[in-house]
């Protein structure tokens, strides 16, 4: 008797073969694949120019890299950490893979537009390492004129690079906020969206409106340094505070670019792995366009120190406290909907969890430096080292991670380790508050940042980061240890293996070329867990 071949189940992984199904792809889902890939990439190399600095400064001399070798060393790790991986992390890989799916949609609305985002963030990347590596730039991730005016480091090349892959953003942006108005499912009204998808709706509308701000800044100072035209430099004339100005309108909003996509994916969480609604749901979809909005009227308060008139400080300091607001809305939610919930710890919620204490402590720090007098003290002190890292490692690359190993059985249809996912969970954790929490002291104390040598003092402190950092490093390099090969090993995740509930979890795990046989007809909201009320909708 012969035995029975059943069909093979096509995926979208093996729809097609070859490089050039994969270079030439407008699958969103292939395309969030390669993001994955190149992002990892760039996530690795600025993680080895932090390593390096880290082990500087574990002694008060510098002994490992001059100081020149130093400031490149850490402009290096800014520029390839925020515009290389935490602005496009979430969206580029997590939002390209799951927008679609998450709305009944077969792809985005402009799949050819999607391929070329890729291509563009590659041509910037390639750009920018070139100008890192064969020269280096000196003046930090933030450019600050005069400065970057004048040093003869590749400023040019690098802001050219960054000017690049701000198209790749704005693409995206563009993209995700169409798809959203055009390709919902019959019945997807926007409160039944999952908050995820106001996450990322939210996050493009900063992507389009501050990103050319950003992009028109960086060539302005390529044109003062070929031209020496006096637009920033004080000695053709220029106005250092107005590039100052600029920056931050781009860069406080980059900050919820940053943040509101991983709030978004620890939304999801949270009610998957506590197995109910999710408290609130219309204060924390309208709390995200709520942080948007005022991202863009508190870039004054990076400023405090540069000269601005009193008045326009206190705007600023007000205006910074109101952004707290939405974002402790978000934090009692999430808080609220556990009270009560039947928790499970799995991997993905250790990494929320992990995100609300990090995210917290770096907010509650925010409100110190939105304070004129305290903010006087700690500018340019470890301090604001710290309280960045909270929100944009601790929170960003925490949510990260969490969507990541949430949707990773989706995304590759295989299941990994838990035991060593809670293992790297718990370790990035400890290793985290290890590295960042002495520099809170360190800062409060006067050490400031961007030096390569420091009073002996202060070295004990600098021990605890390092060696905090160590830890940290392997929390980040576990994953790969036990994803990769979850790829070959791992057991079969079948269609929703967490029994959470969104359309994401309809279909099969890998998804089919086209995401769903036919489209959905949605009837209720995305949170409706077994014996829960109908909340939304």
């Amino acid at each position: 008797m012969s035995a029975i071949t059943l069909p093979r189940r096509e995926t979208y992984l093996n729809a097609n073969y070859g490089i050039l199904s994969w270079l030439l792809t407008t699958d969103h889902k292939r395309i969030a694949v390669m993001y994955l890939v190149s992002i990892t990439l760039m996530f690795i190399l600025g993680g080895a120019a932090a390593t390096m600095m880290r082990i500087e400064l574990f002694t008060p001399a510098s002994d490992l890299v001059d100081a020149a070798t130093y400031n490149k060393l850490f402009t290096m790790h800014g520029i390839i950490m925020v515009f290389f991986f935490l602005v496009p992390v979430i969206p580029a890989i997590l939002g390209n893979f799951l927008l679609p799916l998450m709305i009944g949609a077969r792809d985005l609305a402009f799949p050819r537009l999607n391929l070329l985002s890729w291509y563009i963030y590659l041509l910037g990347a390639g750009v920018t390492l070139w100008a890192l590596i064969s020269g280096g730039v000196d003046t930090g991730w933030t450019f600050y004129t005069p400065y970057s005016t004048a040093t003869p480091t590749e400023v040019i090349t690098a802001t050219i690079g960054v000017f690049i892959v701000g198209f790749s953003s704005i693409l995206t942006g563009l993209n995700f906020i169409v798809t959203t108005h055009k390709l919902r499912a019959p019945g997807l009204t926007w409160f039944r969206l999952p908050i995820f998808v106001w996450s990322l709706y939210a996050t493009s509308l900063i992507f389009v409106l501050a990103t050319p701000v950003l992009a028109i800044t960086l060539i302005l100072v390529a044109v003062e340094r070929l031209f020496h035209i006096g637009i920033f430099d004080p000695t053709l004339g220029g106005d250092p505070l107005l590039y100052q100005h600029l920056f931050w309108f781009y860069s406080h909003p980059a900050v919820y670019i940053m943040i509101l996509p991983s709030m978004g994916v620890v939304s999801e969480i949270i009610a998957a792995f506590a197995h109910t609604r999710l408290f609130g749901y219309k204060f924390v979809a309208f709390a995200s366009i709520a942080i948007a909005v005022l991202g863009f009227l508190v870039w004054g308060h990076h400023m405090f120190v540069s000269g601005m008139s009193l008045h326009a400080a206190l705007m600023f300091s007000i205006l910074s406290y109101m952004v707290a607001i939405p974002s402790a809305i978000k934090v009692f939610n999430w808080t609220a909907t556990l009270y009560k919930g039947s928790i499970s710890y799995d991997t993905p919620m250790l990494y929320a969890l992990g995100f609300i204490g990090l995210f917290t402590i770096g907010g509650l720090t925010g409100l110190y430096l939105a304070a004129l007098a305290v903010d006087v003290h700690v500018t340019d002190t470890y301090f604001v080292v710290a309280h960045f890292h909270y929100i944009m490692v601790g929170g960003a690359i925490m949510g990260y991670f969490g969507g990541l190993h949430y949707w990773w059985p989706k995304i590759t249809g295989r299941m990994y380790s838990e035991k060593w996912g809670r293992v790297a969970a718990i370790l990035i954790f400890i290793g985290f508050n290890a590295t960042f929490f002495p520099q809170f002291i360190l800062g409060f104390e006067g050490m400031p940042r961007r030096y390569a040598a420091y009073p002996p003092e202060y070295q004990f402190l600098n021990i605890l980061s390092s060696l905090g950092a160590v830890l940290l490093g392997v929390g980040y390099i576990l994953p790969a240890l036990y994803l990769l090969p979850s790829l070959w090993f791992g057991k079969a995740a079948g269609a929703n293996p967490w029994n959470a509930t969104g359309l994401e979890w309809t279909t099969a795990s890998p998804p089919p070329p086209n995401n769903f046989d036919k489209i959905p007809i949605v009837t209720t909201g995305p949170y409706q867990y077994p014996g829960k009320k109908e909340t939304i909708g």
